[in-house]
């Protein structure tokens, strides 16, 4: 079984376990960010500033492994045109169901983001990325793959896992790995995972995760810090999550 196919059924488990990223939103939550009362997060609990949205009425919005139906409601809410791309049935299922109790029409396509997108080029105005990419070994495909996805002067908000955590033991005290964290190279790292029930997770750095977005051709606007939602490292400050704003830029700068 292909490891990304590992953790979709893995991710589906968690939800029937009543997962707190693939439980949906309320009726209540909808009616209140249709009302102007909302917040959505890329990471564990900062929230995205509202400058970095742009007006959202008629905007193509792409959630980029973003299912379980917590993030696209809002922008359904606030007036986008909402597509959903996810590799768990679980989510899928999700997003589907709460389209159909709130009335508003979402495309929500079950697809591994680790292949090419299967949307057109210039498709979307906005792409939100909450933390996923630690699911997948090579994050630079996925940038490109923005970066084609998106319209010239289209925005891409990311979460993205520093690689902190693959350091630490269950308790957050104790260095027991070394990095990169990479369990289809180091069987230690892949037993590891499989005692938690974790599915298969990788460290990406800097250079990875923001670099990887400038290589593709995106301009960094903005970014903030985040931690855990609680444990050891939470209470000492230490940051373990990077958010992101970067726009494809409307015309291509001409290399010396």
């Amino acid at each position: 079984m292909d490891y990304t196919d590992l953790n979709a059924q893995t991710v589906d488990r968690w939800v029937e376990n009543g997962w707190e990223w693939g439980v949906p939103v309320t009726h209540e939550q909808y009616l209140a960010a249709r009302g102007g009362e909302w917040s959505m997060l890329l990471t564990p609990l900062k929230p995205v500033p509202k400058a970095w949205y742009p007006d959202l009425k008629g905007k193509k919005v792409l959630g980029l492994a973003a299912g379980g139906a917590q993030q696209m409601p809002v922008f359904a809410a606030l007036g986008a045109e909402c597509t959903v791309l996810d590799y768990s049935k679980k989510q899928i299922e999700s997003e589907r169901a709460v389209a159909q109790r709130e009335g508003y029409k979402i495309i929500a396509v079950r697809a591994d983001m680790t292949r090419p997108l299967p949307f057109g080029d210039a498709s979307f105005d906005l792409i939100f990325h909450p933390v996923s990419n630690c699911y997948i070994r090579d994050v630079l495909p996925v940038w490109r793959e923005c970066y084609r996805v998106l319209k010239a002067g289209g925005l891409l908000m990311a979460g993205l896992d520093n690689g902190l955590n693959f350091l630490f033991d269950e308790d957050e005290s104790l260095i027991v790995h070394r990095l990169p964290f990479d369990p289809l190279s180091d069987e230690s790292q892949r037993e590891a995972l499989e005692k938690g029930d974790c599915g298969i997770q990788f460290s990406h750095g800097i250079e990875e995760q923001i670099g990887g977005q400038l290589k593709a051709g995106f301009r960094l606007l903005d970014l903030y810090e985040d931690t855990n939602a609680s444990g050891f490292l939470r209470e000492h400050g230490v940051p373990a999550f990077w958010a992101t704003l970067a726009e494809k830029p409307r015309r291509v700068r001409q290399r010396p």
